[in-house]
């Protein structure tokens, strides 16, 4: 029945909306007219108990003129016809009253006090300025309640259960009811406040607490959950998360209150709920200030510029004004897309994207020579672990003899600043990507001291949707219906935003001393398996019933769990409390000439020679025996 009362709703809207449209100030001020003789009428009645005897009934008709004139000149003079109907809040209700009372006294002075019209009884003019008052908001809350009703009746709209009954969920309830362009209607409230439990807010009733958001929204049948805590803290969000396990509706959520700052919270805001949000640590804050006079009218080279980590430091480093920034990428595509993105987000910024390799000594020399860099970022590796084991001479190529080639290019430029991406996977290596990379880590650190470029270390754990990672795997595999492959139901990892590791690295380059190894205080490890659980509910699905996750084996090199500390390295906190130095032996004293025989013979060797010479140098490296190439 209601869903047929909504459909000729909205057909006679749809045939007469554009005439309301059209004639909508004639027919405010003809309704305002209507309601205000409707309550002049009205208090007559109930003041003879409708009797009204002569002379009364003959000036109830001769004073409608008068009171026309007195109310709509004090609606007028309060801009009361100028709202709109479907928004009538508390502020509407109060102007309406004053300008009612308004009305009143000014028609009791004219009349009684300047005219001398003492036949006009005084209790009709109290009656009347109260009913007015009630008539004009009684009829715009009915407008209100009846749009609000059609919206509920909708059949098309999404039936939403909110999390959190504050200020900010109401608004967000009442965004819903006032505006049926979102087709979206609130069913019902979840909350921990004892207090609100069982109460109503505009009529939706507070139905739990977050653990009952899957009986709720089971209940409730909703098409969607927002959660609207936007000082909620990480440990919450994951809280939540775990509350709507085996729920079918997506997870929804409101930006964080800085992000709110002078910005109502609106159904607009609302954003599907990420991986990001259900981090098990607060978010890195930086100094950014420091950051200015560092890259501020400098040149800053990025090498690796089209990868995850590398494009976001282009962005961040853009930011701050630098008088160039060059884009050193061998990968064509990545780079001409980075560069359009930048010209058009940081137009008075010189972009200068340059295609080369690392590994080709000639061609980093002169493109140092050329732009004479003050920084120098070098994000350029090969990362993968599974293929670097299959290809490791290609990993030692680009990690360690790239890094030296630059390290040495930047040297002779006289770079004031050198910093080097590397990864957790460098300590305790069992992968021949995490011995390569700390073997660059040494080379770095042997480069210290042998000119006035400052050379440093940034090493952190995984980072969340980074090309290549298990992010962007799971997601596709969601997308294609499962199974999700973990390979160990053991294995754990750090995690970081892509945004904060580059946080990390820029306040580490203003930090560091040269020398440096910096490693982030990354938390507590997730297990991969909870990733892809939270990414399928995340997804709106149910893990184990839309989405199956299988588990693999171990990959050749991979750890069940990852290091930022050696056992060789001592710890020492720094000016930044997310930030703590690595204290770590030099590297042997033959590093050097090791390092020019292994650029000679890596051609010749095969790759058991290879594993062999890393192992050497590196004697916590234990290979897992991965199968190789012919």
């Amino acid at each position: 029945m209601r869903g047929l009362v909504s459909q000729l709703f909205h057909a006679m809207v749809g045939k007469y909306g554009q005439f309301v449209l059209r004639f909508r100030a004639g027919l405010v001020v003809a309704t305002h007219l209507a309601l205000i003789v409707a309550a002049h009428l009205t208090a007559f009645v109930l003041r003879f108990e409708g009797d009204i005897q002569p002379p009364f009934d003959q000036i109830m008709w001769r004073y409608v003129p008068l009171v026309l004139l007195m109310y709509w000149g004090g609606l007028w003079a309060f801009g009361i016809q100028r709202g709109l109907w479907r928004y009538v809040g508390l502020h509407d209700i109060r102007r309406i009253f004053w300008a009612s009372t308004a009305s009143a006294a000014v028609f009791y002075g004219l009349v009684h006090l300047v005219l001398g019209w003492t036949e006009y009884p005084r209790s009709i003019i109290i009656l009347t300025g109260l009913l007015s008052g009630f008539y004009i908001v009684g009829i715009r809350l009915a407008v209100r309640w009846f749009r609000e009703w059609l919206h509920i009746v909708a059949p098309t709209a999404r039936r939403v259960l909110i999390v959190g009954a504050g200020h900010a969920g109401e608004l967000l309830a009442r965004d819903m009811l006032s505006d049926p362009s979102f087709d979206s209607r609130p069913v019902g409230f979840i909350d921990d406040d004892p207090v609100k439990r069982k109460m109503k807010i505009h009529g939706i009733p507070v139905v739990g607490t977050i653990a009952d958001i899957k009986h709720a929204a089971g209940r409730l049948e909703v098409h969607e959950i927002i959660v609207a805590l936007p000082s909620a803290s990480t440990a919450s969000k994951q809280r939540i998360l775990a509350a709507s396990e085996g729920c079918t509706a997506p997870i929804k959520i409101l930006p964080n209150v800085r992000q709110l700052l002078g910005d109502p919270v609106s159904l607009q805001q609302v954003r599907p709920m990420s991986l990001e949000d259900l981090l098990q640590r607060e978010p890195i804050q930086t100094d950014r200030q420091e950051l200015h006079p560092l890259i501020e009218g400098k040149t800053v080279l990025v090498t690796g510029a089209g990868g995850s980590i590398g494009s976001e430091l282009c962005r961040q480093i853009a930011s701050y004004r630098p008088e160039s920034l060059v884009l050193f990428e061998r990968y064509e595509n990545s780079l001409h897309a980075l560069l359009l993105e930048l010209r058009a987000a940081f137009p008075s910024v010189g972009v200068l994207p340059i295609i080369g390799d690392v590994t080709v000594p000639e061609r980093v020399a002169e493109v140092f020579r050329q732009t004479s860099p003050d920084l120098v970022f070098h994000a350029a590796a090969h990362k993968h672990v599974p293929l670097m084991e299959l290809n490791p001479k290609e990993a030692v190529r680009n990690n360690v003899l790239g890094t030296r080639i630059v390290a040495e290019a930047a040297l002779a430029a006289g770079v004031d600043r050198f910093v080097l991406i590397s990864t957790d996977k460098a300590v305790n290596p069992t992968s021949v990507m995490g011995v390569t990379k700390r073997i660059a880590e040494q080379v770095i650190q042997g480069f210290n001291h042998r000119g006035q470029t400052k050379y440093i270390v940034v090493r952190f754990g995984n980072v969340l949707g980074s090309n290549g990672s298990v992010v962007p795997l799971f997601t596709e595999q969601i997308r294609k219906g499962g199974p999700i492959t973990v390979t160990d139901p053991e294995i754990k990892r750090f995690f970081m935003t892509i945004p904060e590791a580059v946080q990390l690295v820029l306040q580490a380059s203003v930090i560091g001393q040269g020398g440096d190894v910096f490693v982030l205080d990354m938390g507590e490890q997730i297990k991969i398996v909870d990733l892809a659980r939270n990414m399928i509910v995340l997804s709106g699905l149910v893990p184990g019933k839309d989405i199956d996750i299988q588990f693999t084996g171990l990959r050749p090199g991979e750890k069940l769990y990852e290091e930022l500390f050696d056992e060789s390295e001592q710890t020492e906190s720094t000016a930044h409390e997310k930030i703590n130095r690595a204290l770590s032996p030099l590297a042997q004293a033959d590093f050097d000439g090791w390092l020019d025989r292994l650029g000679t013979n890596l051609l010749q060797w095969s790759d058991d020679d290879l594993l062999l010479q890393l192992r050497q140098r590196i004697p916590s490296f234990t290979p897992t025996g991965p199968q190789r190439v012919s």
